[in-house]
């Protein structure tokens, strides 16, 4: 349904062949004005051509922003601080994104006296949900225009006929029909569509752009060391980086070593089945470091109790719903547990592997003297094991008397 008595709404630009062909439809269709927002998340773009684009189409108020240190210290870091990950293996590289970008887009929007957001994701993916949620935590009097849902422009073709009738620039590689759909910030890039969508088909090589294959990485593995400040990675090698510059650092070396490769199949909050390509390098090799710390520094019950909320944790941000009270929650929980994940990590990167092979931390809570298997000279009195399993065994035991033996019903 469309939007009425649109003023002036505020886009989320890239300066691609999409977002150029729904800013000049917003201009035609709602005879509204346009501000344009770009956002180096740490995609690898330059953001100046989209200057230039927006200033052809005639946009007055352009906005370009630098967000890649803000998007890894207050959004990657905190959802790395859960272990995070959607379906057992999917490092949440695009939906921990949108977020971002919704908030600065509300803020522009105030900034500016716009009444209206718009997007440029699809009817049929997570994305919209992810970005319009956050539209609605944030403002909810906030118009929404998802073009995607309103026009008739059902394929690359028709976009290209109407970008060439609109005199909208189209770069030489973008004139054919494209292999694959890509989405890419700092933590990751994900690929889709076309050629990746028969999920029995081997994804071709030329997807992978972030990491080498892992049979032509380096037959000598690569140790590194990773320093954490209570549950934030804070040094490589002993040199502090910033957060930005940390997980750029990272990434180098997983794509060096092979690491950080995902095909996945997983089910969208919008009820079908997808098929993505994912490279996480830099978040593959922070998640084993962190989990390696974690291990020395955070009781077991603490520990277990993190673990079995995080699949909650990752489903939120996953479905759009990083401005929600259960995740504000869930993330006060998670925070109050990395008060004492400090320390340092040493990690063996090799062909597609991460392996930890060292942790040491001034807070851990393992005791050698303890798990010893030389003289513990008392530390720990292995008789009391006994009564530990007796009181453990006991209702097991009453079963097997009533003659319910090994566990049965």
């Amino acid at each position: 349904m469309r939007v009425k008595d649109v003023k002036k709404v505020v886009l989320a630009y890239s300066g691609g062949l999409d977002t150029s062909v729904i800013l000049r439809w917003l201009q035609t269709t709602y005879k509204c004005e346009v501000v344009t927002f770009t956002a180096d998340l740490g995609q690898g773009e330059e953001l100046e051509p989209a200057r230039k684009k927006a200033e052809m189409l005639g946009i007055k108020q352009i906005y370009m922003d630098d967000l890649r240190e803000t998007f890894t210290r207050d959004f990657v870091f905190p959802m790395f601080r859960a272990n995070a990950l959607y379906e057992g293996l999917y490092l949440l590289g695009t939906s921990i994104a949108r977020p971002l970008i919704a908030q600065r887009q509300i803020e522009i929007a105030a900034e500016t006296g716009a009444d209206a957001v718009a997007h440029g994701a699809t009817g049929k993916g997570n994305d919209q949900v992810r970005f319009e949620m956050s539209y609605y935590a944030l403002n909810p009097e906030i118009k929404i225009i998802a073009p995607w849902r309103e026009w008739e422009l059902t394929s690359r073709t028709r976009l290209l006929e109407v970008a060439e009738a609109n005199q909208i620039p189209i770069a030489k590689d973008k004139r054919g029909e494209a292999p694959f759909s890509v989405d890419a910030n700092l933590l990751h890039s994900s690929s889709e569509g076309k050629i990746l969508e028969d999920p029995a088909v081997e994804a071709d090589e030329m997807v992978y752009q972030r990491t080498i294959r892992p049979e032509d990485a380096p037959d000598k593995a690569t140790v590194i060391s990773v320093d954490f400040e209570h549950g934030d990675p804070t040094h490589i090698d002993g040199v502090k980086l910033s957060p930005a510059m940390l997980l750029t650092r990272l990434n180098e070396l997983g794509k060096a070593n092979g690491i950080g490769r995902l095909d996945l199949v997983e089910n969208r909050f919008v009820g079908m089945k997808s098929r993505g390509v994912y490279e996480t390098p830099g978040g593959t090799i922070l998640l084993a470091a962190h989990r390696g710390i974690e291990s020395i520094t955070l009781d077991r019950e603490a520990a277990h109790l993190k673990d079995s909320l995080m699949p909650q944790y990752a489903t939120m941000i996953y479905n759009g719903f990083w401005f929600s009270p259960e995740r504000r929650m869930l993330q006060a929980l998670i925070d109050e547990s990395q008060k004492s994940v400090s320390g340092r990590v040493r990690l063996k990167l090799y062909k597609g592997n991460v392996s930890v092979i060292g942790r040491e931390s001034p807070n851990s809570l393992y005791s050698m003297k303890v798990v010893t298997f030389e003289d513990d000279q008392g530390a720990y009195d292995q008789f009391d094991a006994q009564g530990f399993i007796k009181l453990n065994a006991l209702r097991l035991r009453l079963g097997a008397m009533a003659g319910r033996k090994g566990g049965s019903l």
